[in-house]
C-alpha cells in the first residue's frame, strides 16, 4: 500500500530540509558566478559549472513542486551554456530563482 498524501508530504518536508544547505551553496555558487560576469566574462570551466549546478537545482526543484525557480534554473543553464551569458539576465534570473523558493 503506497504511503497517504499525508506521509508524502511530510517525506518531501523531511528532504527538503536536509537538502537546505546544499541548495544554499548552489545558489551562492550561482551568484558567485553572476558577481563575476560584472567583472568580464567567465572562463569556459567556471561556464561549464555554473550550467551544471543550474542543471541540478532545475531537477531537484522541480521534484518538489518549484516550477518557476526550476524554470528559472534551466534558463540559468542555458545562458551559461551559450557561452556569453550576460550579467544582468543571470542577476535577474537568480532572483526570480530565489523569490520562488522565498530566499530574498
Amino acid at each position: 500500500m503506497p504511503p497517504s498524501p499525508e506521509a508524502t508530504k511530510a517525506i518531501l518536508a523531511r528532504v527538503w530540509e536536509k537538502n537546505l544547505p546544499l541548495l544554499r551553496e548552489r545558489l551562492d555558487h550561482l551568484q558567485a558566478a553572476a558577481d563575476a560576469l560584472h567583472h568580464g566574462p567567465l572562463t569556459a570551466d567556471a561556464e561549464a559549472e555554473a550550467a551544471g549546478i543550474a542543471h541540478k537545482l532545475a531537477g531537484s526543484l522541480g521534484m518538489f513542486g518549484y516550477l518557476r525557480g526550476t524554470d528559472a534554473a534551466r534558463k540559468l543553464e542555458l545562458s551559461f551554456e551559450s557561452g556569453t551569458p550576460e550579467a544582468e539576465a543571470v542577476q535577474m534570473l537568480l532572483h526570480e530563482l530565489r523569490t520562488d523558493l522565498n530566499f530574498d
